[in-house]
């Protein structure tokens, strides 16, 4: 390097240092009391979107909200409840999942469950927004089938008391649709699942006096690859329903599962929200084996969004649940 250069070159170096020296006389100063206020901005538009086979799904979250899982445990030691969330680093009540699907079966777009609709007040009713996120209108949809008659799956039916699906067929169980719209099962409920009751006829009345619910039987077969799965316990209807094209197989599996971290290592714990405990643990001891087994793709309303995973099994008669890999290739 040249004199001229060498020179520019030092004088450069001694301005760094006495910028960066506590003692520069014109140092910038740290802003230490100076606070970043938290981002306005929500999560990213809440739909995830796979393939099974040839079928398209998209997983889309209605909302989410505080489950008690500890207070609404059965057959639960002292403890055991809190103790299993700790050791997935969650609290309790944890945050639950709304999660309903939208299946392309190429010839017709089918929507499982709806959501909440207005019934969860703010936790819920964000399906019809993540449906046009992920580029599709409820007058879109040809088909719903319901897993069940819950609030948190059919509410969705109804936003602002106008039904949201201008020409699509509810599908839903004979059982479930029985049990649920006469009220003189009310007082075989407890007073938890009351409620349920005005709520559910409510959702359902302008679909049904347009002749757009069709009750199914057990085990009924829809056609391109979906059909039902009887799996009563959680309510009297509660049914699975399974996707498949050749070998690629998607079991959508309503309330099988409301607490994955309690119920995965723990299959007999079951909530006060099932109509029938005994049926319900045994569904879900039976349809968590098979699930294993066979290596299905598994979608599941209530475990962290998108819900979509594969069971394993461990020793003792627990189970884990192994979350799809994040895709952009759809």
């Amino acid at each position: 390097m040249n004199g001229p250069y060498r020179q520019a070159a030092a004088a450069m170096a001694m301005a760094l240092c006495l910028a960066l020296s506590p003692a520069a006389p014109h140092a910038p100063a740290l802003a230490a009391t100076t606070a970043v206020p938290p981002s306005s901005i929500r999560q990213a538009p809440s739909f995830f979107r796979m393939h099974v086979g040839r079928f398209e799904v998209t997983a889309l979250l209605d909302g989410t909200h505080p489950f008690p899982a500890s207070t609404v445990a059965v057959d639960a030691r002292p403890g055991e409840v809190e103790r299993l969330l700790a050791d997935q680093f969650l609290p309790a009540p944890f945050e639950g999942m709304i999660n309903a699907f939208l299946v392309n079966l190429g010839d017709r777009l089918v929507l499982i469950d709806t959501g909440a609709g207005d019934l969860y007040g703010k936790e819920g009713g964000g399906l019809v927004g993540v449906l046009a996120a992920a580029g599709y209108s409820p007058d879109q949809i040809d088909d719903i089938y319901i897993t069940h008659l819950h609030e948190d799956h059919a509410g969705g039916l109804l936003r602002g008391g106008k039904p949201v699906f201008p020409k699509a067929i509810v599908h839903v169980s004979q059982a479930d649709f029985d049990f649920w719209t006469s009220d003189s099962n009310k007082a075989s409920v407890s007073p938890l699942l009351q409620p349920f009751f005005p709520a559910i006829q409510k959702v359902l009345k302008p679909y049904i006096s347009a002749g757009r619910v069709k009750p199914f039987a057990p085990d009924a077969e829809f056609g391109s690859g979906l059909r039902a799965i009887s799996a009563p316990g959680h309510t009297p209807g509660h049914s699975f329903f399974r996707l498949q094209d050749a070998s690629a197989t998607m079991l959508f599996w309503g309330d099988t599962v409301h607490m994955a971290p309690v119920q995965f290592p723990e299959p007999d714990i079951a909530i006060k929200y099932d109509w029938n405990v005994p049926e319900a643990i045994a569904a879900r001891k039976a349809i968590l084996a098979e699930a294993a087994d066979k290596g299905w793709l598994v979608a599941a309303a209530h475990i962290s969004f998108p819900g979509i995973g594969h069971v394993t099994k461990l020793p003792h008669g627990a189970y884990q649940w192994l979350p799809v890999n994040y895709t952009l290739n759809r």
